[in-house]
């Protein structure tokens, strides 16, 4: 599997997406191996694996689908569109989305890391501006929180941990922000405007890679809320960051690395892992402490349409087919609506 990669010249304001790396990059690299032969000769099988099939349709010609999120509380489940900045809902038992926050709503440009907290809010991120905060049964916006400062940036991904505070990626400062619930609740009680901070700094942790390459992507928390793990998509590591100690450490990963890495899906010790544009999807096991990994099984097919990220409804995972490579950020021809998230079963 391969390691370094290097990123596309475009600027942001062209590329608009750190959520991957350039197709370019990919072509040039060693192919990530997969377990169940979905790689011939190096190259992507183009035939559908038996256990990918279509499970929702989003509406619209440009949604350019980016995140995920689940309300365990209702099983209702919510994408982002990164061409728009709409966010759909998909409730149980209807095969297709409709919108629940239109495009450009409250200023937003993007919708890429979503994530539903246990106080049923929805966390919508900008990438270009920060995260947004919403009642979910109201739709009523709570709060904002922008970066800080005006240095190039692109928030990513979230995670919540088990206290309640709200953790970020930014691939471009390679700092993870953080929201606590009092942030939050300051926020809320003062005109519903704040500023993210840092929680933590991996700049001098990750990999070398060029000063304009996008590193830290998906991002969970550990269920017992000890640490959280994070990806470096061009570096292909997983970082452990203790929640206690602030203590920033690179995960032992055995089996292979995590090059193109996108969202995170971590149930109990098993990590699985979105690879973009290589159109994989792994499985890792994570060792008591989370200081290892072991790979235990990817499937690679083009079915999968640039997976970006991935989260679990009951026993499969719902995958999210950007199609970033026909006609959006990555690509040029036209996609092949309607956009929609594949349901995979066997990993």
């Amino acid at each position: 599997m391969h390691r370094h990669l290097r990123h596309h010249p475009l600027t942001v304001s062209v590329l608009t997406l750190a959520t991957l790396l350039p197709l370019t990059a990919a072509a040039h690299a060693a192919p990530p191996r997969s377990t169940d032969r979905a790689q011939v000769a190096g190259q992507v099988r183009s035939s559908t694996h038996p256990g990918i099939h279509t499970a929702y349709r989003l509406p619209g010609d440009r949604a350019y689908p980016e995140g995920i999120a689940r309300d365990p509380r209702t099983g209702d489940v919510y994408v982002g569109s990164f061409g728009t900045g709409a966010v759909y809902r998909i409730t149980p038992g209807h095969p297709a989305a409709k919108v629940y926050l239109g495009a450009g709503a409250d200023g937003r440009n993007t919708a890429n890391g979503l994530k539903v907290d246990r106080a049923g809010r929805l966390w919508v991120i900008d990438s270009t501006a920060g995260v947004a905060v919403y009642d979910l049964r109201t739709r009523a916006l709570l709060a904002r929180f922008d970066v800080p400062g005006s240095d190039a940036s692109f928030v990513n991904d979230l995670a919540i941990a088990p206290d309640g505070s709200a953790y970020l990626t930014d691939s471009s400062r390679a700092v993870v922000y953080r929201v606590t619930p009092r942030q939050l609740a300051s926020a809320e009680a003062h005109d519903g405007r704040a500023t993210l901070t840092v929680g933590f700094d991996l700049a001098g942790a990750l990999a070398p890679h060029a000063p304009d390459a996008y590193t830290l992507n998906g991002i969970v928390s550990d269920p017992s809320g000890r640490y959280l793990l994070t990806a470096d998509s061009t570096g292909g590591d997983l970082y452990r960051l203790d929640l206690r100690s602030g203590a920033i450490a690179r995960v032992d990963l055995q089996g292979g690395s995590m090059p193109l890495a996108d969202g995170l899906e971590l149930r109990r010790k098993t990590l699985w892992v979105a690879h973009n544009t290589g159109n994989a999807i792994s499985r890792w096991r994570i060792s008591a402490d989370g200081t290892r990994a072991h790979r235990e099984r990817q499937i690679t097919d083009a079915a999968l349409q640039v997976p970006t990220t991935l989260v679990h409804q009951g026993g499969r995972l719902l995958v999210v087919r950007s199609q970033f490579d026909k006609g959006g950020p990555l690509g040029q021809g036209t996609p092949q609506p309607p956009f929609t998230v594949a349901a995979v079963n066997g990993i």
